[in-house]
């Protein structure tokens, strides 16, 4: 892939075991093929600790640290403290995440736990004054309940898979619209219409990587410089140049966070 874009992935998951052949490689690659930063969401116990590591060992690997509601029952006062204590010994912490609620898996938690997990991580993003990295899957209406108990805090509503109008209520609180790959799928009609309707700059883009690589890599691992499909995805969405959203949506970010990285 020829190397146009300056590329920040808000949203990635380095440390999962689909890239432990290969991480290094992936890696280097990814940064010849433009990819600047990373954001690299933990979400359950055991990838805080790879997360947070990925993070010493790379100077453009940023870290989310939080508890995933697929595994809502891992946080507890101890986790809370660890958490706490990672942030503090290291600014490359830049959110809380990824935290939320996912009604989809009839084998997660029950919803009244993942709703106190959420609002339990909500509470510490406040008390640090850090943003939230959010999952919602099937959970619109019990999501924005629960941002709204907590206006003090921003995000991003990662993977977004709502309604216009709900990524309006987002927006309307502070939070941003997290685009991946889905919207270069040929059925994918919600985010289209989502990406053209909001303004540019409440939109980031990720990969959620190793999942859901966008067209023409579907079903394939995916991987960061894929950025490149989804920024020309939205540019021809919205009518506008590819450089101009991919300046734009870097911009968003550095935003978000209170800092330019």
């Amino acid at each position: 892939m020829e190397n146009k874009y300056i590329i920040f992935d808000t949203h990635a998951h380095y440390d999962d075991n689909l890239f432990d052949e290969d991480r290094e490689a992936v890696l280097s690659q990814i940064k010849e093929n433009g990819v600047v930063g990373i954001l690299n969401c933990a979400s359950s116990y055991e990838s805080i600790d790879k997360t947070y590591k990925l993070t010493i060992e790379n100077n453009f690997i940023y870290g989310a640290l939080g508890i995933h509601p697929e595994n809502a029952d891992e946080f507890n006062d101890d986790v809370e403290k660890e958490i706490i204590e990672l942030i503090r010994k290291n600014e490359k912490i830049l959110a809380i995440g990824e935290i939320g609620l996912d009604y989809y898996w009839e084998e997660n938690p029950p919803r009244e736990v993942q709703q106190d997990i959420f609002r339990r991580q909500m509470k510490l993003a406040e008390r640090l004054n850090l943003p939230v990295i959010i999952h919602d899957r099937d959970a619109h209406k019990d999501t924005l309940e629960i941002i709204k108990e907590f206006p003090n805090v921003k995000g991003i509503v990662h993977c977004f898979s709502g309604s216009t109008e709900f990524a309006l209520e987002c927006i309307k609180l502070g939070y941003y619209i997290g685009v991946g790959g889905v919207v270069t799928f040929k059925n994918a009609k919600k985010i289209v219409e989502v990406v053209k309707e909001i303004p540019l700059d409440k939109i980031l883009v990720e990969t959620d990587a190793p999942y859901m690589a966008p067209t023409p890599n579907r079903g394939k691992r995916n991987k960061s410089d894929y950025i490149a499909y989804i920024i020309e995805q939205i540019a021809q969405i919205k009518d506008l140049e590819p450089k101009e959203v991919n300046l734009a949506v870097n911009d968003n970010f550095k935003r978000l966070i209170g800092k330019d990285i």
